[in-house]
């Protein structure tokens, strides 16, 4: 209680803080102009807003307040202390302007129609029976954990239908093997754009070559890939420490009281007490099976026609240039109403409980919608700001001169501005451009590392930051109270990002892949069997 009041208190003090220093500089502000520009603009000041959000989520341990305070941080830098100003900026440009925007809506409607699928697939007892039928073949935490693993890595066409599809088939598994939710949410969020990163056929790799101006953007991806050293070690990690039984930081006494029956360990269990809906007997693994299969290839048909595939376009330009948002809202929709087709013919359900599934669905994303709402607003502070433009011309004026450091010194800035921004894609459009600009002439193998090095540092920031969209997906999928997700997860995350940068700077003398990825596999192994010995293990009941 104590705590809790404390936290309270501090809160509250950094927002009076805040609320004082507008208040002082109010009467300061200038009057309208044509085109206004902040006076801190492509300063220091533009990355603060996200560094006070992720500061209070820590400390705190809430995350609404604290990206609301944030996103209204980035308003008063924006405003110059105007009132006016900043209200209009915060509402019109920020929380209205993101509701507004396309591509977000697409991703929010997606959401919807997932969760009220996940839904329908639990009530008709296609879930329950997939669990039973998994415990045949899975009989041990290891087990439970590997399954989760391979599911996850096989769904690789976009991270956001990773999350949500992975988390609604095996959270009933790992239940079962009692397996931590701080610990699916893990493996769900390790999964996904790590492995769509490396992953050709993917809305991520359509968003990376978009960016490669003037080049083969496709070619050079693929090229990129043996060099992408945090998603490749990723996938290591994970696997390793499954097999080896490590645990350690947060994580290991969260798995420690999941072997005793505590799945959320913390007073944040937001889905602990939901009431189970009552379950058909009669559904079987096919009522899981179908919808999921149909939800993917629906998926795939929904991001080829955007790119225009049934237009004449080939597959990969087609995938190249696919709107992912329209392509999944169109595919998510389609396979919600084979869902809805198939368990009336096999009358699993009677149409009644299935229109009554789709609200219980919506009602269940509606904390990941909320929160996906504040951080795409907190982003917007910092992009008028001018936060891209400032790391622009940090790694551009002064990491020219250190060319074979350069590759370890662009995945740190990739890892620091995803982090703070909670953007993979963002951070792609701000470095790729300026690495091409950089050595497109002059030396293009160590582009491609170069290339391959923003790429995993956006995504290891991505996966650090609590206010990236994937990792409160990743959050949602497993039903997991999000800052518990992570704060188990980020000793995890920056023990790869470590051994990844070491691999990096191995890259940059020696430039050949077949080298430094296996001295990055040997220290991250050897890493492991450091903590292992360091820490202990996780006793099976």
């Amino acid at each position: 209680m104590q705590s809790t009041k404390t936290k309270s208190l501090a809160v509250l003090a950094l927002a009076s803080m805040f609320l004082m220093a507008f208040a002082m500089t109010a009467f300061g502000a200038e009057g309208e102009t044509a085109e206004y520009v902040p006076a801190l603009f492509s300063t220091f000041w533009a990355l603060v807003p996200p560094v006070v959000a992720i500061g209070l989520a820590l400390i705190t341990k809430e995350v609404y307040s604290s990206l609301f305070i944030g996103i209204a941080v980035g308003g008063i830098l924006y405003s110059g202390g105007s009132f006016e100003r900043t209200v209009v900026h915060i509402f019109q440009d920020g929380i209205i302007g993101v509701l507004t925007d396309e591509s977000n809506v697409g991703i929010l409607v997606f959401l919807v129609i997932l969760g009220a699928m996940v839904s329908l697939m639990n009530k008709a007892g296609g879930s329950a029976a997939f669990g039973r039928f998994a415990a045949k073949g899975i009989k041990t935490r290891v087990g439970a954990q590997l399954a989760t693993i391979l599911l996850g890595v096989t769904i690789f066409i976009d991270d956001y239908f990773n999350c949500l599809t992975v988390g609604s088939v095996m959270r009933p598994v790992t239940d079962k093997f009692k397996v931590s939710r701080a610990k699916l949410a893990y493996l769900i969020d390790a999964t996904a754009a790590p492995v769509c990163i490396i992953a050709p056929i993917s809305s991520w790799a359509a968003a990376v070559t978009g960016f490669v101006e003037g080049e083969d953007g496709f070619s050079i991806f693929i090229q990129a890939i043996p060099y992408n050293f945090y998603a490749l070690l990723t996938i290591v990690m994970m696997v390793g420490m499954v097999l080896m039984k490590v645990e350690f930081g947060p994580m290991l006494k969260h798995e420690r009281n999941a072997v005793k029956g505590d799945l959320f360990t913390t007073e944040g269990r937001p889905y602990a007490d939901e009431s189970d809906p009552s379950v058909i007997s009669r559904g079987t693994v096919m009522d899981l099976l179908i919808p999921i299969i149909s939800l993917i290839i629906c998926c795939v048909i929904g991001m080829l026609y955007t790119g225009g595939f049934f237009s004449g376009v080939d597959f990969v330009t087609a995938f190249s240039e696919s709107n992912a948002s329209l392509g999944l809202t169109l595919g998510s929709f389609f396979g919600l109403l084979i869902t809805l087709v198939l368990y009336q013919v096999r009358r699993v359900l009677d149409f009644h409980d299935c229109m009554a599934c789709i609200p219980e669905g919506f009602k269940a994303m509606v904390p990941a919608i909320l929160i996906l709402t504040f951080a795409w607003t907190l982003k917007a502070m910092t992009d008028s700001l001018g936060a891209d433009v400032y790391v622009a011309d940090l790694v551009y004026n002064h990491a020219r001169g250190l060319l074979n450091f350069l590759p370890a010194i662009i995945f740190l800035v990739g890892c620091l501005l995803a982090f703070a921004t909670g953007t993979s894609w963002g951070t792609f459009g701000i470095l790729i451009p300026i690495v091409v600009g950089v050595f497109q002439n002059t030396n293009p193998e160590l582009m491609i590392i170069s290339i391959s090095a923003c790429m995993a540092g956006a995504v290891c920031g991505d996966h650090c930051s609590p206010i990236s969209d994937t990792t409160i997906m990743a959050s949602a999928g497993a039903q997991c109270e999000h800052v518990n997700h992570v704060m188990t997860q980020l000793p995890y995350a920056v023990t790869c990002a470590a051994v990844s940068f070491v691999t990096y700077i191995v890259a940059g003398f020696v430039k050949t892949a077949w080298i430094a990825l296996p001295v990055g596999i040997v220290l991250m192994l050897g890493a492991m069997l450091v903590l292992k010995m360091m820490g202990d293990t996780v006793e099976e009941e």
